[in-house]
């Protein structure tokens, strides 16, 4: 089963502010999201891995 990462997580992983997240949440360049019943906001890693490669391919 893949992990799923919590908003803060990515946050610290990128080194970015929540507020970043959901910015990119509404303009839709943030990575894919899970939405739980409780309102929660969750990440595949792999999800997660794959958005970030097409940064990595990008720059190269």
């Amino acid at each position: 089963m893949d992990e799923l990462l919590s908003v803060a997580e990515i946050c610290t992983e990128l080194k970015i502010s929540r507020r970043t997240f959901y910015r990119w949440r509404e303009l839709h360049i943030g990575p894919e999201a899970i939405k739980l019943p409780n309102g929660e906001i969750r990440v595949l890693r792999s999800t997660f891995a794959n958005w970030l490669a097409k940064f990595q391919e990008r720059a190269a």
